[in-house]
């Protein structure tokens, strides 16, 4: 029986039959390395990229764990993000399947405090939140963890980059001693292992190579001088003409300057950033993911825990101090077997950076010159598929099956003009061809969703 078979693990038999009915074949490298220890009790740390499996691994093992005849929270995962604290909680929800009566709530920004404080209120085992909402609950005594068995801190790096270890630090205040702490990180700077030092015991370290097989991402550098960046970045577009792209910035107003430049040349762009409000942030990934949006500016905190099934290029607007941060954002396209693009831009007082990459990549960066690419001044890029929103989600009982069965039923859209369906509590997002939106519109001002009607729109 090979070691990354789920069936070594202690687990119940119902939580190996639940992951074999998820499609959890084989154990990833950061699950096989840090799932025995996490289930023994042990403190770990691990450095572990999105997309390596990092969620089932602190998942299964704060599952096996959870008493759910005892309704105090149990369990405590500290997300940076509102987006990544969603996706996190549920894949726990999937995880958890085979657990009766298992409760879990989450508790982010941007989302109204009174219904949290109600479900609070009816217990739950396992709580999964952002850090300044979990520091409001607590002080404010609506939310308890005197009795946590197991602390995890997701993407760490990025809650300290984003000016949360104070928050943290509050947080983790209010915890017993006694917990099991789990902290996971894409990098491994100083703050980490001294947060580390700080607040775990004896932890054992688990380290997933985070460099990437080679030729499965062509990197390519180019010099370029500071006015120069715009038009290269442009050319970029025009010479590889890709079908997903994510560009990544260093600042709020960069993303945005940037944005604007695709939008005004023709190329569908969407920026984010922290300065977004819930509503914006939730749109802007689904018309990414549900490729109703070709291309994504964004800084490194806001790019944190995005589902990107398959993504073709990553372009550096600018390269980021830190080369591990360089490897976290390139890792993002060549996926699931297929190959990517990585494009840098730099400029001549930059050479430093490109310096500590090769350093780190034991090979040197490949660097051509824009004058290489082909341009074309006539290029756009427009998404394939457009984003209609609807008035009614999760809360209302709406589920994927119901709005795929009315547009291909009384709006007689067929199945390959519908795409990517996102639930959300109140709201839902249905990708459609473009030259169906019209007659799915039509339809909705009238026709009936579950047997109701349903106010729908385009998303702009």
């Amino acid at each position: 029986m090979a070691k990354s078979d789920f069936s070594t693990l202690s687990v119940s038999p119902a939580q190996l039959k639940n992951l074999a009915s998820l499609n959890y074949k084989q154990m990833t490298a950061v699950q096989a390395k840090g799932l025995p220890h996490i289930l023994k009790g042990k403190d770990i740390i691990a450095k572990a990229k999105t997309g390596s499996g990092k969620t089932a691994a602190f998942g299964i093992g704060l599952l096996d764990k959870i008493n759910p005849r005892f309704f105090g929270t149990q369990a405590l995962i500290i997300c940076p993000t509102r987006e990544l604290a969603d996706q996190v909680g549920k894949e726990i929800r999937r995880l958890a399947r085979n657990v009766p009566n298992i409760k879990l709530v989450l508790l982010c920004g941007g989302k109204p405090f009174g219904p949290q404080v109600g479900s609070l209120e009816h217990g739950a085992h396992i709580v999964v939140g952002t850090p300044g909402r979990l520091q409001d609950h607590l002080k404010k005594r609506t939310f308890k963890i005197d009795q946590l068995k197991t602390l995890v801190l997701d993407e760490a790096d990025r809650m300290l980059d984003m000016g949360f270890s104070d928050v943290m630090d509050e947080i983790i205040g209010y915890t017993p001693k006694s917990r099991q702490t789990l902290l996971f990180s894409a990098t491994y700077p100083d703050d980490i292992q001294a947060m580390s030092r700080k607040i775990q015991r004896e932890p054992i370290s688990v380290t997933v190579e985070s460099e990437h097989q080679q030729n499965v991402i062509e990197q390519l550098f180019y010099q370029v001088k500071r006015h120069e960046r715009n038009n290269t970045l442009l050319t970029l577009f025009q010479h590889y003409r890709p079908t997903s792209t994510v560009v990544f910035c260093h600042t709020k107003v960069q993303c945005n300057d940037v944005a604007q430049l695709l939008q005004d040349n023709n190329i569908e762009a969407l920026a984010i950033h922290g300065d977004l409000d819930q509503r914006e942030r939730e749109q802007a990934l689904v018309r990414f993911s549900n490729n109703s949006c070709s291309v994504l500016v964004a800084t490194d905190v806001a790019a944190r825990g995005l589902d990107i099934k398959s993504l073709q290029m990553v372009i550096n607007y600018e390269l980021p101090r830190d080369p591990e941060i360089y490897i976290h954002r390139i890792g993002r396209t060549g996926r699931a077997g297929e190959t990517g693009l990585a494009m840098s831009l730099f400029t001549e007082n930059e050479q430093r950076r490109i310096n500590n990459i090769e350093e780190l990549q034991n090979k040197p960066c490949l660097i051509d010159v824009p004058a290489s690419l082909d341009s074309d001044s006539s290029f756009s890029l427009q998404p394939p598929m457009c984003t209609i929103q609807l008035d009614g989600g999760r809360k209302d009982k709406m589920r994927p099956g119901d709005i795929l069965g009315a547009l291909t039923g009384e709006a007689g859209l067929e199945g390959k003009q519908i795409g990517k369906i996102d639930i959300f509590d109140r709201s839902s997002y249905v990708a459609i061809e473009h030259d169906a939106v019209r007659q799915a519109l039509n339809y909705l001002a009238n026709g009936k969703v579950k047997g109701r009607f349903t106010r729908a729109r385009k998303i702009r």
